[in-house]
């Protein structure tokens, strides 16, 4: 293992499961356990776990608007009601996404926002460079998390640690007694399916892995299948199909910017959306079962229009998936497109999104 990599409380854990590891985000992270397809196949019909530890987590405390939480981001913070929390980005002056984060309100005052692992520092460092008082901690360190994600999550949690998770809604959180100490749990997740995220101390996240993997209808699943479940909905992985060079309208996720608001970026934004895009997002279906992979080109009509952001099989289509960044001419729902890549070529078609729309996210 490279030296340099950061671990999770649960390493060892993985390594007991003769989880197959990899880096990820400056981590030494689980990519399969049993293997992709079957974790992907286990989330999608039972309870997948998760270790998420990597990300990062920030605490703000103060006035949201005159210390200048309110400025931060893409969206509101103010208006998110208690016990709710918002998707959107942290951008820098050319409306490129520095991050897409999540923000937890938690009191009238204080806000949790949950970060992505590669970038826990750059962001800690923007974000508190742009403050204007207040407390702001990086607590990644001392914060755990765990993903319990797939159609039976809700009842393996109701049986596990209490009943007060049942009427969770999506994208709201409660602060839960777990194990004896405070924790968070957040209906969220990555996968497409009914899915909760657990925040606790990192020193007490060994003893729920042990006791949610006691479960019968509970399995590990690593980072692999973790980017097949992201990718089947169309959601956006930092470092592959969004990143600093990226705007979010570029990336097809105009519907998390609040132009009604003061925030970094909004500017350079307004001014791409006047002059008009010379890319965008664009998905497609492979016509066959190879998999297009990240720099791939994309060809339309002879020419060069773009290249692939992700893609993976999709069992739950039995084909070939993407995302891409293409000329806005070549991304009409429709278009015939050719993958390409050395000696690789694949015929591919423009699709809508979610590729996969079935699961039980809403349950």
């Amino acid at each position: 293992m490279d030296e340099s990599l950061k671990q999770t409380p649960l390493n060892a854990r993985h390594k007991s499961l003769n989880a197959r590891m990899g880096p990820f985000g400056g981590w030494d992270m689980p990519i399969q356990y049993a293997g992709i397809i079957a974790e992907h196949g286990w989330c999608r019909q039972r309870a997948a776990l998760f270790d998420i530890c990597h990300m990062g987590e920030f605490l703000f405390e103060g006035d949201l608007n005159a210390h200048g939480l309110e400025e931060l981001f893409s969206f509101s913070v103010a208006t998110i009601p208690l016990g709710r929390s918002r998707y959107g980005f942290l951008l820098n002056d050319r409306g490129g996404i520095i991050d897409d984060l999540i923000v937890f309100r938690l009191t009238e005052s204080s806000a949790m926002i949950v970060v992505n692992a590669a970038t826990i520092a750059s962001d800690f460092s923007v974000i508190a460079s742009r403050l204007r008082g207040g407390s702001f901690r990086d607590i990644t360190d001392e914060t755990g998390k765990l993903d319990v994600q797939g159609p039976l999550a809700r009842q393996v949690l109701v049986d596990t640690i209490g009943g007060q998770v049942a009427e969770l809604a999506y994208f709201r959180s409660i602060p839960m007694e777990i194990l004896g100490c405070q924790a968070l749990v957040s209906r969220t997740g990555y996968t497409g399916e009914l899915g909760f995220e657990i925040f606790l101390p990192s020193a007490r996240v060994g003893e729920l892995w042990d006791l949610l993997l006691r479960d019968q209808r509970v399995r590990p699943a690593g980072l692999g299948a973790r980017d097949l479940l992201r990718l089947e909905l169309g959601y956006s992985l930092y470092g592959h199909d969004i990143d600093e060079s990226i705007t979010p309208l570029e990336a097809g996720l105009e519907m998390f910017v609040n132009f009604d608001k003061d925030f970094v970026g909004r500017d350079a934004l307004l001014a791409q959306r006047e002059q008009g895009l010379s890319r965008c997002k664009v998905a497609f279906r492979v016509e066959g079962r190879r998999s297009p992979r990240q720099h791939y080109d994309i060809h339309c009509c002879g020419q060069v229009v773009g290249s692939v952001t992700s893609g993976v099989f999709s069992p739950m289509l039995g084909c070939g998936i993407g995302l891409g960044l293409v000329r806005p001419e070549a991304a009409g729902i429709g278009t015939r497109l050719t993958i390409g890549h050395e000696r690789v070529s694949m015929e591919a078609v423009v699709c809508e999104l979610p590729f996969y729309g079935k699961g039980s996210l809403r349950e």
